[in-house]
């Protein structure tokens, strides 16, 4: 079954293909992956049936990952739907497969939703992982697991864990990299709507680049 529906996406994704939004999309996204040129909408569509038919049992790590090699961008994105709309049946031991899809074609827009929506719901569910594994990644060279530490949090609101987030940036803080300080000013901004005086506090606190400092003070400033 899984085969077939597998099989069926792929010849719906090439019955589809549109070269013309695959050249706008591949340039969009700098030229990092080929697109077959399907939209988010339509690739929605798509793979509605895949999404809805596609059993979450023993086997999903290997399906997430046979599709997930493929060559088109569109496919990882199926991907991150697929366990979006299943987090609730996500546990422990899929932490691992997180981390086979943070670091493994890496760029912002696969990264991000699997950093707020998977790997949050994972580390709230199992805060022990965050030791385990959350303390490795911060301490990584791979700039999307470090990126993933900084903005877990980002649908917590009430519940985030204030001291990890501070201690986290504190420690990133310093990092050359634009995905680190760009991520560590949306932390504190979307912070900031649960905690404003607490975020000021703190930005003022810290040695902060400027784009940190000028991203994680959006929200307070147009209070």
């Amino acid at each position: 079954m899984n085969r077939k529906l597998t099989e069926s996406l792929q010849s719906a994704f090439e019955n589809n293909r549109n070269q013309e939004n695959a050249v706008h999309m591949e340039t969009y996204m700098r030229g990092q992956f080929p697109f077959i040129g399907v939209k988010s909408k339509e690739r929605r569509k798509l793979s509605k049936t895949f999404i809805r038919e596609l059993p979450f049992d023993e086997n999903i790590d290997s399906v997430m990952k046979c599709l997930w090699e493929k060559t088109e961008r569109e496919f990882q994105y199926v991907v991150v739907d697929y366990l979006v709309k299943n987090k609730r049946h996500l546990i422990n031991r899929h932490i691992n497969l997180l981390e086979y899809l943070i670091t493994t074609k890496s760029w912002w827009d696969t990264v991000d939703a699997i950093a707020s929506y998977l790997v949050g719901t994972v580390f709230q569910r199992y805060p022990e992982l965050i030791d385990s594994h959350g303390t490795r990644w911060l301490q990584s060279d791979n700039i999307w697991l470090n990126r993933t530490m900084i903005i877990f949090q980002l649908k917590y609101k009430d519940r985030t864990y204030e001291k990890l987030l501070f201690s986290i940036i504190k420690q990133l803080k310093n990092k050359d990299e634009f995905f680190i300080q760009k991520a560590i000013g949306w932390a504190l901004r979307e912070y900031s709507k649960t905690n404003p005086k607490s975020v000021l506090t703190f930005i003022k606190s810290q040695d902060l680049s400027n784009l940190a400092k000028r991203e994680g003070m959006k929200r307070i400033y147009n209070n």
